[in-house]
């Protein structure tokens, strides 16, 4: 069954390490894809998911411009992430892993996300909601977001780990029913 994802209660986060001593976090604004949730087997869902670079967003327009350059995710020549699943491995009844391909800047690399299920809700207006949260932890550097700069205290500006952070409503596609000719 395919589910479309409702992009005003879904999220993309991401949070780095900034001089070894705090936390950066961020968002991007703009991702699109499908989501084939087999509700009956969890282990046939699939995903597919577009993000949009230019729309990453850590409430700093000089670091954000930094991070779309060519130092980083070079978005005028990548101006799309994506992850593309493989597949599925079902833990429990609400938890499972998800394994797939995470593109940027023309590198594949697999990644396995740890996913919880959360349940389904019929909204007042009749339509039926499933939520999802994943995680997973990556180093930039594998995808050649190499860039940094060393700290005369020690240490580095950028760290190497990325935490991604997602949370997806999914909104179930009614489909039509077959109208005899």
């Amino acid at each position: 069954m395919t589910w479309q994802i409702d992009s005003v209660h879904s999220h993309i986060y991401f949070t780095a390490r900034h001089m070894m001593i705090s936390k950066v976090r961020g968002q991007f604004e703009s991702f699109s894809g499908t989501v084939s949730f087999d509700e009956e087997n969890p282990t046939r869902t699939t995903v597919d998911i577009e993000i949009e670079v230019n729309s990453l967003n850590t409430k700093d327009e000089q670091r954000d411009g930094h991070l779309r350059s060519g130092d980083f995710f070079d978005a005028a020549n990548y101006p799309v992430a994506r992850f593309q699943s493989t597949r599925v491995e079902q833990i429990d009844e609400n938890t499972g892993k998800l394994y797939g391909n995470l593109t940027i800047r023309g590198v594949s690399k697999p990644v396995v996300l740890d996913v919880e299920y959360a349940g389904q809700a019929k909204s007042p207006w009749g339509q039926v909601s499933a939520g999802f949260s994943a995680s997973a932890s990556v180093n930039r550097k594998d995808w050649g977001l190499n860039w940094n700069q060393a700290l005369e205290t020690g240490g580095v500006l950028v760290g190497d780990k990325i935490q991604l952070e997602i949370e997806l409503e999914l909104v179930k596609v009614v489909e039509a029913e077959a109208v005899p000719a």
